[in-house]
C-alpha cells in the first residue's frame, strides 16, 4: 500500500508560493445551502513544501476512544493554535491570502492550521464534519490544502447518500463553506493501491474544530 513519493511534472519552485485566486477558484453549490471550492495547482513549489513538512513539522501519533477500545489514529497529526508560529512561510502566504480572498464572505480570518501526514494508503480519515465548537451551529469555513501524493477526498450528505469524489494533492486546494460542517460529511478512505505520502493542511476560523 506504500509507494515512493512521486514529484509533479508539472510542479516548479520558480515563483513558489500560492498562486492567485479569484476567477480561478471553481465554487460547486451542494444542497441545504453547502458549496465546495476548488483550485488546482494553487501552491507552486507544492512538492517541495511537502518534503519541508514531513522533515520539519514535529508529527506525532494519537490514540483515540473508539466505542469500546482505544485505538491509533491512522495517520500522524499536529495541531498550530492561532498564537503558534505556523512551521513554513510558504503556509503564512496561504493563510493570508486566502484571508484577503475570502474576508468578505466569511468575515473573520482563518487562524489556526491542523496538519495530518497520510503515510500510505492505510491511513485515513473516517466519515465526519468539522462539527467541533461553532461548526455544530453556525455557517463557516475549511480551507483545505494537499501536498504531496493525490488521495480522495469524497463528500456526501449527512446521512449517506452518493459521494463526490476529488483526488487532491501536488498543491491543490478545497475550500468547504456554506453549512458544509453541518448538513455533509467529508471523509479519505483507504486505499487499497500502493499510495505515495501527503500532508493535508487545514486552515480554520476560532472555534472551529
Amino acid at each position: 500500500m506504500t509507494a515512493p513519493f512521486q514529484a509533479s511534472l508539472l510542479d516548479s519552485c520558480e515563483a513558489a508560493g500560492p498562486g492567485p485566486l479569484g476567477s480561478t477558484v471553481r465554487r460547486t453549490p451542494l444542497d441545504h445551502g453547502a458549496w465546495i471550492d476548488l483550485r488546482p495547482g494553487w501552491i507552486s513549489g507544492a512538492d517541495a513544501l511537502f518534503e519541508r513538512l514531513v522533515r520539519d513539522v514535529p508529527w506525532h501519533a494519537e490514540r483515540r476512544h473508539m466505542y469500546d477500545r482505544v485505538v491509533d489514529v491512522p495517520r500522524l497529526l499536529k495541531f498550530y493554535d492561532e498564537d503558534e508560529p505556523l512551521p513554513d512561510p510558504m503556509l503564512e502566504q496561504a493563510r493570508d491570502a486566502l484571508n484577503a480572498h475570502y474576508a468578505g464572505e466569511l468575515g473573520e480570518p482563518f487562524r489556526t492550521a491542523g496538519l495530518c501526514l497520510y503515510r500510505d494508503g492505510r491511513d485515513s480519515v473516517a466519515w465526519h464534519g468539522d462539527r467541533i465548537g461553532r461548526g455544530s451551529t453556525e455557517d463557516t469555513m475549511v480551507a483545505i490544502i494537499s501536498v504531496g501524493a493525490p488521495r480522495a477526498l469524497l463528500l456526501r450528505p449527512n446521512g449517506g447518500g452518493p459521494a463526490l469524489r476529488h483526488e487532491l494533492g501536488h498543491g491543490d486546494l478545497i475550500v468547504m463553506g456554506g453549512s458544509c460542517q453541518r448538513t455533509w460529511e467529508h471523509a479519505v478512505p483507504k486505499s487499497a493501491r500502493a499510495t505515495g505520502p501527503r500532508v493535508s493542511v487545514q486552515f480554520r476560523p476560532r472555534g472551529v474544530r
